[in-house]
């Protein structure tokens, strides 16, 4: 009876890309990049207050090139009317992502955005308790290891 080979561990985004590109199709956008990247693609100024929505792509025409897509955006209220002064800029950036002219124009939606939650920055764990912790590591003979591992449990008991 032959032995089953190593079982690989696969990266979370790698079962969840066909999920995910699904749900992005749907909404337009070719490359879910557009979305997970935009602040790196329209600079931080405008990325903290916009986000893509979805790109409409005109019905094509038999004979015709296919006409530019539409690119909408959700933009916070006050910050509209600067977002679409600089439209062209916008326009410019996305088309240079894509490395053709994908989008010719922009609509812009005024909506709150959905912020995603940031994490607070960890704390590091009080010497007490990662000396309490440590006291139980006698079994460890290497001193970095048994330092890290004191850290890491008086971390997981303060959560």
């Amino acid at each position: 009876m032959a032995k089953p080979g190593p079982i690989s561990a696969k990266p979370l985004s790698v079962l969840l890309s066909d999920v995910f590109s699904d749900a992005y199709a749907k909404q337009g956008f070719a490359a879910r990049e557009l979305v997970t990247r935009w602040a790196d693609i329209a600079g931080p100024e405008i990325a903290a207050h916009s986000e893509p929505l979805k790109m409409q792509w005109p019905r094509p025409v038999d004979g015709q090139p296919q006409e530019p897509a539409t690119l909408i955006l959700r933009v916070e209220g006050p910050a509209a009317l600067e977002i679409q002064h600089s439209s062209d800029v916008i326009l410019q950036r996305v088309n240079r992502f894509f490395g053709w002219s994908a989008v010719g124009r922009l609509a812009l939606r005024q909506a709150p955005l959905a912020r995603r939650k940031r994490s607070a920055p960890s704390r590091a764990p009080d010497e007490k308790s990662v000396a309490r912790v440590a006291e139980t590591l006698d079994g460890v003979e290497d001193e970095a290891l048994r330092a890290a591992l004191a850290r890491l449990g008086a971390s997981i008991k303060r959560n």
